[in-house]
Parts: structure tokens; C-alpha cells; sequence
């Protein structure tokens, strides 16, 4: 076999993988709150969060091609015909994913809901700074910084002024029958969540696949890559791979993180869990619709748990534990980025270009 077709494969394994910790890291992002107010049983919730992130995944690509082409530059190695070139840009995106798997385990391990999508957005940057490839500062300024911040905060208020308003509304009604009607609703506010991480976190595979297919020299194989306008398309294949592999990883669930978002930052109850989940499903609908952002899923849901939590009184949130988390935000990126980017140099000095 060619060398160039083995490491495409190994890269494309390699992504798969990656896909698959994201959904067992994130699995709590859709389900925590339904389990924890006891909506759902964790099995049932698991499986029906791995069918919604199935469906999730094959419903648009606007994030795919923001990962895709947006981060770094791959043109150099896509447009090239020297094999040497290709195998240098497999080795970028292959130290990126390796980045961003380990930093995925390590927060997992320790039970801390960080996000694989800036996991795999610093393995990029950090991959591209070390073999000097060229980085889309802008790019990321404003499909990814911007979003970073905005994204919780908009999570939290709109969480936060939505139960306040249910609050109002159910002021004089049956608390009992109420939480029970609301544990019914929670099973469509958390299909309505794992649908949109789907949507969000298996197209960010789907573009690391077109990257590792267009350094690997494969663009015009798959009608990838059109040189004259730019444009890029996923394959089918690539979609429904991507899409698979999160439902896998999904299924076989996120216990720690599960155990962190339901009950470690504030008490849930029903109504305040449909609510938490309404509310960020609605901003990662948004983000991959309308501004094709790679937002973070566990940002995003964490945030609307701090909105719901705080209409009871601010310390009813156990700051300590969100504190470990927001410590867990900031170092992804960094953190991701030089594991990235040793890697890069070790695969470099082992692997022939």
C-alpha cells in the first residue's frame, strides 16, 4: 500500500476516534439534566440521544466547512502533486485530532465538562503554529473567540429571564403535577439538545476527514475541493461515518461529566431542566444555522444550568465546582494546542516526507 493512502487512512481512523470520545465526553451535555430529574432512566436517555445525534449530524455542513477551511490554511498541500507536500499536511492534521483526543480523555478522566470543540479547534491552531502553516486569525476571531464568550453568556440570560417568566406562569398551579408534566417535556427538550449536538460536533469530524482527504491529495477523488471558486462539499460517506461514530460514542455514555452537569453545580428540578435544555439547543440551532460557528455544546448547556439555577438564589450554585469548570474552558485551547503541537514535531521526526 502507499505510504500517503496508509497515513489517509490512519488520519481518518484517528478522526473517527476522536468522534467517538465526543460523544461519550458530551453524552451529558443532552441527557444530564433529564437523568438527574429523573425525566429518563440513563439507558434510555443515552439511546435516544445517540439516534438524535445520528440525525443531528446529516442535517447540515456549514460547521464541517468552517473547520474545514476556516482554522488553517490546507490549499498548499490540497493543490500540491509532491507527495512529500501531502504527507506534510497529513502530519499536521493528524497531531491536531492526537491533540485534541488527549486533551478529551484527560478532562473526562477528572469529570470536567471542557469542550472537544475547542479541543479540536486548539489542536488545529497548535498544529498549524508549529509547522508554520498559515492560521486564519480572523477566521477564528470571529467563528470562534466570539462565539466562545457570547455563547454562554447568551445561554445564561436567555436561561435565566425564560425561568423566571415559567416561574411567574406556574406561581398558583399544583407544584407535583406540574413537575410531572414538565418530566414530559424534558424528554423533547432533550432530544431537542442531542439533535443539536449533532448538528454541531459531528460536523466538526466531517471537516478534519475533508482536510486529512485534501492534504492527502484525494480533493478531486471525492469532489471535494474546487479550485476555481473554493468551494467545499462532504461526501456522503464522510457524512454518515462522522455521524455513526458520536452515536457510538453517545450510546456508551459520559458517567462522570453526567454525574458534574446534573447534580454537582445545582439541584435540578423538571421544569428547570426543559428550560436549561429549550434554551441551548435554541443557541447551537442558531450558531450552525445562521453563523456557521463551531460552538461548544458543553459550554453552552453548563451556561443555561447557571441561568436556571440562579432564579433560585446565587447560592444555590455551587461555585467551587463551576469554578473547576470555567478553569477547564480556558485551558482548552492552550492546553490542546501544545499537545498539538508536540506531537506535530514528534510525527515529523519519525515519519519519512
Amino acid at each position: 500500500m502507499d505510504f500517503n493512502i496508509f497515513l489517509v487512512v490512519l488520519v481518518i481512523g484517528i478522526a473517527l476516534l476522536f468522534d467517538y470520545t465526543n460523544g461519550f465526553h458530551d453524552a451529558a451535555n443532552a441527557i444530564a439534566t433529564s437523568v438527574s430529574t429523573r425525566a429518563l432512566k440513563p439507558r434510555t436517555a443515552l439511546a435516544m440521544a445517540a439516534v438524535m445525534n445520528l440525525v443531528g449530524a446529516l442535517l447540515g455542513t456549514e460547521v464541517a466547512k468552517t473547520i474545514g477551511s476556516g482554522i488553517i490554511d490546507i490549499n498548499a498541500f490540497a493543490l500540491s502533486d509532491d507527495t512529500s507536500m501531502q504527507r506534510a499536511g497529513l502530519i499536521i492534521v493528524m497531531a491536531a485530532l492526537v491533540g485534541a483526543v488527549v486533551w478529551n480523555y484527560t478532562t473526562w478522566w477528572l469529570g470536567l465538562p471542557s469542550s472537544s470543540s475547542h479541543a479540536l479547534i486548539g489542536g488545529l491552531m497548535g498544529a498549524g503554529l508549529a509547522s508554520a502553516t498559515q492560521v486564519h486569525w480572523d477566521s477564528i476571531l470571529t467563528h470562534v473567540i466570539i462565539p466562545m464568550v457570547t455563547s454562554p453568556v447568551i445561554g445564561f440570560v436567555l436561561a435565566f429571564f425564560f425561568m423566571k417568566a415559567i416561574l411567574a406562569w406556574l406561581a398558583n398551579r399544583p407544584y407535583h403535577r406540574t413537575m410531572a408534566h414538565f418530566r414530559i417535556l424534558q424528554t423533547f427538550s432533550a432530544a431537542a439538545m442531542a439533535l443539536g449536538h449533532g448538528l454541531q460536533d459531528a460536523q466538526k469530524t466531517m471537516g478534519i476527514i475533508v482536510m486529512a482527504l485534501l492534504a492527502g491529495g484525494y480533493g478531486e477523488t471525492h469532489n471535494i475541493f474546487d479550485a476555481a471558486t473554493g468551494e467545499m462539499t462532504i461526501p456522503l460517506w464522510v457524512k454518515l461515518a462522522a455521524a455513526t461514530a458520536i452515536s457510538f460514542g453517545t450510546y456508551s455514555g459520559g458517567y462522570r461529566i453526567m454525574k458534574t452537569l446534573g447534580s454537582k453545580m445545582i439541584d435540578l428540578d423538571p421544569a428547570r431542566g426543559f428550560v436549561a435544555e429549550t434554551v441551548a439547543a435554541g443557541v447551537l440551532y442558531t450558531a450552525a444555522y445562521a453563523l456557521h460557528a463551531p460552538i461548544s455544546t458543553t459550554q453552552t448547556i453548563t451556561a443555561s444550568i447557571l441561568g436556571v439555577g440562579a432564579t433560585k438564589r446565587l447560592s444555590a450554585v455551587r461555585w467551587s465546582v463551576t469554578g473547576n469548570i470555567m478553569v477547564a474552558w480556558v485551558l482548552t485551547l492552550p492546553a490542546a494546542a501544545a499537545v498539538a503541537a508536540i506531537m506535530y514535531f514528534l510525527f515529523h521526526a519519525i515519519i519519512p516526507l
